[in-house]
């Protein structure tokens, strides 16, 4: 498998697995959701299957390219939750994820996500990104 394609199979692992998470435990991710956009349900269910279809699209090479774009358009997208996240932190929470070391660690790993997208999008060649 060229290295290429090893990038797009592994950022489609990433996100796939992401989002077949957000189906089946919603509930980790509805704090994140700032409770001005309505039901934190729909929107975590709508990521999750976002997420999934980015990872459809990455997976095809006839798609890869546009699947490259819109994976990073959503990782750009669900940042604030991830702020969110951090900013809602505390010592002693239960759930790891909403411990401050890693809420607040994730926040700078959004970046290289980005990056990985946006160079699968690139390595397909002329188009929808740069």
């Amino acid at each position: 498998m060229r290295p290429r394609t090893l990038s797009a199979a592994g950022l489609a692992t990433l996100l796939g697995s992401s989002g077949v998470l957000h189906l089946v435990r919603p509930r980790v991710f509805e704090p994140l959701i700032p409770h001005g956009l309505g039901s934190p349900r729909a929107w975590v269910v709508g990521s999750g299957v976002a997420e999934l279809a980015c990872a459809v699209a990455l997976a095809l090479p006839p798609t890869r390219r546009l699947g490259g774009a819109a994976s990073a358009a959503l990782l750009v997208g669900v940042f604030p939750g991830n702020v969110k996240m951090a900013l809602d932190s505390r010592r002693g929470a239960r759930a790891w994820a909403r411990r401050p070391a890693v809420a607040w660690g994730r926040l700078p790993l959004q970046v290289p996500l980005v990056a990985w997208a946006v160079s699968v999008a690139r390595d397909e060649g002329p188009g929808l990104v740069g």
